[in-house]
């Protein structure tokens, strides 16, 4: 090989390295951005927009989605976070903070001459056997009595006892057959605000009042009519109303409407809820009639409406029906209550399905937001723990699984086994920053922890917090959800794998609009 052609075989390798190092470090970024939370001991971030407006969180998913990030590699991490959150709703934290070792990692192997492919291929059989060891490790959770629910809801609730018990609680009212039902997100039943008490509802909440306060505020055993369309005329263009037709057309419309109206009257209905707006008319007759009416209600909460009140959703469409069909398509509800207060209605003890929402007061407005996120982030964990089971946490099955895995290395060929090292490490790396985050040092912790693993033969132990002692999780109610730990792992090899194989970054070229020449 020639001067000239060595010369260009090691600019091409300085610059896949650069390219692997910019990535790295923005990924090392977006990890210590959220690292510092980890544990029961990990401290507030403080987000601050360019009005000034603050968020204090320790959130994971909460501080990636509102941090700004401009490099491509660190919108990577941002994306797999989001995903993780709509999955498993919780251990976001622990995917960004094993994602950004393992990176790390992998860029020191290829620095020392392992090929990337290499270290790729260790990767991946590391986290599949790391997948499949957690996997094994899970316990079932027997019923939603067993007591291990309330401990998982109080570590993600960052051991708030009184949103732990709600939302066990209202788990339970919920009951395991609708937890295990596939697109059910529970962390949906949650809502905050601020000035009300922790409570239970056995029913939903519609974010909405009335169309106005001369409508009943409370209503027992009643009937329930749920439209998802507007309440109103149907539409015609301004052009066909300058007709005479066209204005016949409209009169009879207008007249229809009246008519559809009055049916809901002659329903005997108590409530009645609109996907959109409703017109003058409608409000003046079902006002006057002692209905209460909420419009524009968001689609998730009028099918949640539905569904527990056991009605059909019609559209305006369906009111021309005889009143025998509409009244088979009624839903029904022991109470629904207006609270003022909280600019809410409260539909209690449908007829339809079972249905429990939480609502978790704060004190100041300040609060509410973090508030709710801490009661979502206890209702995935606890819907998660339902569906896959749970296993020790506090960094203990992660550092269980890196001895399995160091197990598995001497069963690869060549320089895969230096990416399996990778995956070891990640794996370490949340006990590690747990500890570092309690204020202990992390390497002296991590040796005793791994000696007492090993010399007792178990996956529990871990670090306590309060004492700096090694402990067993499971004994002191430290647990975590399967599904978490397993998306979280699987994320952060996804990750490390993709950045790892960007081998250059190139800027797009912008496209310019054609431009016509005239002539």
């Amino acid at each position: 090989m020639s001067l000239k052609q060595q010369a260009s075989a090691g600019a091409e390798v300085n610059e896949s390295m650069a390219a692997l190092v910019n990535n790295a470090n923005a990924v090392r970024a977006i990890a210590a951005a959220v690292e510092g939370t980890l544990g029961p001991r990990g401290l507030d971030t403080m987000l601050v927009d360019k009005f000034g407006e603050v968020v204090i969180t320790n959130d994971g998913v909460t501080i990636l989605t509102m941090m700004e990030a401009n490099h491509p590699a660190a919108r990577m991490v941002i994306n797999i976070a989001r995903a993780q959150q709509e999955e498993v709703g919780d251990g976001t934290t622990t995917a960004t903070v094993m994602a950004g070792a393992m990176v790390a990692a992998g860029v020191e192997q290829v620095a020392r001459g392992v090929p990337v492919a290499r270290v790729i291929e260790g990767l991946r059989a590391g986290v599949q056997e790391a997948l499949q060891y957690i996997s094994q490790k899970a316990r079932p959770l027997s019923d939603l009595d067993d007591p291990a629910l309330l401990q998982v809801a109080l570590i993600a609730g960052r051991e708030h006892q009184d949103i732990a018990e709600l939302v066990v609680q209202a788990a339970r009212l919920v009951g395991r057959e609708k937890l295990l039902e596939r697109g059910y997100k529970f962390s949906d039943n949650i809502t905050a605000r601020e000035g009300a008490e922790n409570q239970v509802l056995t029913g939903v909440i519609i974010d909405k009042e009335p169309v106005n306060r001369q409508m009943p505020r409370e209503l027992r055993d009643c009937g329930v009519l749920v439209i998802d369309d507007a309440l109103q005329p149907e539409e015609m263009e301004e052009e066909a109303l300058a007709t005479e037709a066209g204005f016949a057309r409209y009169m009879e419309l207008l007249q229809q409407h009246r008519a559809a109206v009055q049916k809901i009257i002659d329903l005997g209905v108590g409530l009645v809820l609109v996907d959109r707006g409703i017109d003058d008319t409608a409000e003046e007759m079902l006002t006057d009639a002692g209905i209460m009416v909420v419009q524009r209600v968001a689609a998730r909460e009028l099918r949640r409406a539905a569904e527990h009140t056991g009605a059909r959703m019609i559209k305006r469409t369906g009111l021309k029906k005889d009143l025998a069909v509409l009244r088979g398509w009624l839903g029904r509800a022991r109470r629904v209550y207006h609270d003022e207060k909280l600019e809410q209605v409260w539909i209690e003890e449908g007829a339809g399905k079972p249905a429990a929402t939480v609502l978790v007061g704060a004190a100041t407005a300040e609060v509410v937001g973090e508030r709710e996120r801490i009661a979502r982030d206890a209702a995935s964990a606890v819907q998660a723990a339902v569906r896959g089971g749970i296993v020790p946490g506090g960094g203990a099955i992660e550092l269980a699984a890196s001895r399995q895995v160091e197990k598995m290395r001497a069963r690869l060929k060549g320089m895969a086994a230096y990416g399996v090292d990778c995956v070891v490490e990640a794996l370490r790396r949340p006990l590690a920053q747990i500890v570092a985050n309690a204020g202990f040092n992390p390497l002296e912790k991590m040796g005793d922890v791994l000696s007492a693993q090993a010399e007792q033969d178990s996956d529990s132990l871990a670090i306590d917090c309060d004492s700096g002692q090694v402990a067993d999780m499971l004994a002191m109610g430290v647990l975590d959800p399967a599904p978490v730990k397993l998306h979280a792992l699987r994320a952060a090899g996804e990750i490390a794998g993709a950045i790892l194989r960007i081998d250059t970054i190139i800027k797009k070229r912008e496209d310019k609009p054609a431009q016509h020449k005239e002539g």
